[in-house]
């Protein structure tokens, strides 16, 4: 399909778009009160619309289309460039200076042993390349930083490492707050194609500037420029050269920038390690189409005529089942059904979201907020991942089905800022001081006070097998005891009673000292 087939469909979703009308977003206060069942989110019917008169499309198009990547241009729709191929556009922004050893051929031949993964690997690649690339240009980077997700995920946009990195290019999450990459109950940015590409690039950067080689700049964005910069420090110190192949640094590291110069040969000649790429043409794969109502994402994928995994593709951000348009103004989708959404979103008539976000006015059950909410509290616990035994911390955002009577989205400042605190259901806890004995050791301890070994270690500072020094303090933390109604004061006797003198205390007792911190 040409690009001109891609993009005539778009005036039709322009126009159409033109004419939808939106209600204004408030925020909805914080409520003690039920929340109703919502009502299902479905596509409505198309009616049949007269044929539209017959209209230059290519001439309109060139008026009226603008591409979202490069804002205020227009598309030169007979422009040879479009339909060129954009590998040739990658390999002619290489930069960097190639190195040559043995941890590069043992990535090309690891790469080579696995046509199959390479092209998977290249057609997901394919979708976000072009936008990739047009940011690395912007900024007068080397192309081969475009190839990066080649190696940090396979450009797999829900990659999570054992780290707990994520995204196609593998933010922490500490980093990705750093560079503005929103993590909430709602979305997570780390995975957002245009955002964390943005992030990415301005991170490297950074690095850059740090370092002033790209090399190191790389090595910093997988080791973490700290520990670079000491690796840089003890050569200089020991007067060994500091460039990245005479650093001292970790295999992994080591193994790194080596599997992007792989990445980057085979796509300088693929033939010679008998791979194949994709075609891959030098245009936009998808357009950003703009939101302006919450909207569940089963639903938007049903406008757009592609199925949920597809969407999640281009909108891989969303840990819910639900788009919050204040947080999430616009929606990535292919050329073709960008213009099938357009229009199928301005005929529908129904509700658009069945979720919503309620703040929860005190510390409950799952049970009780499920009852609130007018659902289940399996279906509570499951879309809001809420663990057994678990209570839900007042202030706290859940996920609740939206009612009919609901009207507002979820604000800006909510779907922004959304977290969600949970405590466990457990009976509060007293503090138990004593003074340790001969032989007591942490199981011991344990034991006498039924909790685990792992607890004792942890309360007072020691290891789970140390043994406790005779007279050493020693705190437990146990179940408090449930309160007692206090008995009446009985009547005063009528008649004195004798009553016995206290005995003195017997020597040499060996019973321990426990003091109790809760009130009996």
């Amino acid at each position: 399909m040409t690009l001109i087939h891609r993009l005539s469909p778009i005036l039709l979703a322009a126009l159409l778009a033109a004419c939808a009308t939106t209600t204004p977003t408030a925020e909805a206060p914080a409520t003690d009160t039920p929340l109703s069942p919502p009502a299902a989110a479905a596509v409505a019917s198309a009616t049949t619309e007269p044929a539209a008169p017959a209209v230059p499309v290519r001439a309109m198009a060139a008026e009226l289309l603008e591409d979202n990547l490069r804002p205020g241009e227009k598309i030169d729709l007979d422009s040879p460039e479009v339909n060129a191929d954009l590998w040739a556009r990658v390999r002619k922004g290489f930069q960097l200076q190639d190195l040559d050893d043995d941890w590069v051929r043992k990535a090309e031949a690891w790469y080579s042993a696995r046509p199959d993964y390479v092209e998977r690997m290249t057609t997901r690649g394919s979708r976000y390349l072009f936008h990739i690339m047009e940011e690395v240009e912007k900024r007068n980077m080397p192309a081969e930083l475009a190839l990066l997700p080649f190696v940090e995920s396979a450009f797999v946009t829900h990659a999570v490492s054992t780290a707990k990195a994520t995204g196609m290019w593998q933010f922490m999450p500490a980093t990705g707050r750093d560079f503005d990459l929103k993590q909430n109950i709602f979305r997570d940015d780390r995975r957002d194609v245009l955002a964390s590409t943005r992030a990415a690039l301005d991170y490297l950067g950074r690095l850059y500037k740090m370092f002033g080689d790209w090399h190191l700049a790389l090595a910093a964005y997988n080791w973490g420029p700290g520990n670079v910069q000491k690796a840089v420090a003890r050569n200089q110190k020991l007067g060994l050269p500091t460039d990245y192949a005479s650093l001292k640094i970790p295999d992994e590291t080591r193994y790194y920038v080596p599997k992007l110069q792989a990445v980057k040969n085979i796509v300088f000649a693929p033939d010679r390690y008998a791979l194949a790429l994709p075609v891959v043409a030098n245009h936009p794969y998808f357009l950003s189409v703009k939101i302006e109502r919450d909207i569940d994402v089963a639903l938007a994928a049903q406008l757009a005529g592609i199925s949920l995994e597809t969407f999640q593709q281009f909108n891989p951000q969303m840990n819910k089942p639900v788009i919050l348009a204040a947080a999430t103004p616009q929606v990535l989708l292919p050329y073709d059904q960008a213009s099938a959404f357009a229009e199928n979103l301005a005929r529908h008539s129904g509700p658009m979201a069945s979720w919503t976000a309620w703040v929860v006015p005190k510390t409950m059950t799952p049970a009780e907020a499920a009852k609130r909410a007018g659902t289940s509290e399996a279906l509570l616990r499951d879309i809001n991942k809420i663990p057994p035994k678990m209570l839900v911390k007042a202030g706290s955002t859940l996920l609740v089905p939206r009612g009919e009577h609901i009207v507002t989205d979820v604000s800006e400042r909510l779907a922004d800022n959304a977290s969600l605190n949970l405590a466990p259901d457990a009976p509060p806890l007293r503090r138990v001081s004593l003074k340790a004995g001969k032989a007591d050791t942490v199981a011991l301890i344990a034991a006498r006070y039924k909790v685990r070994s792992e607890q004792v270690a942890q309360w007072n500072k020691v290891a789970a097998n140390a043994r406790f020094k005779p007279g050493q303090a020693i705190v437990v933390y146990t179940p408090a005891a449930p309160a007692v109604a206090k008995a009446a004061t009985p009547a005063k006797p009528a008649l004195k009673v004798a009553t016995a003198k206290p005995q003195p205390k017997a020597k040499g007792g060996k019973g321990r000292n426990v003091v109790a911190a809760a009130t009996p």
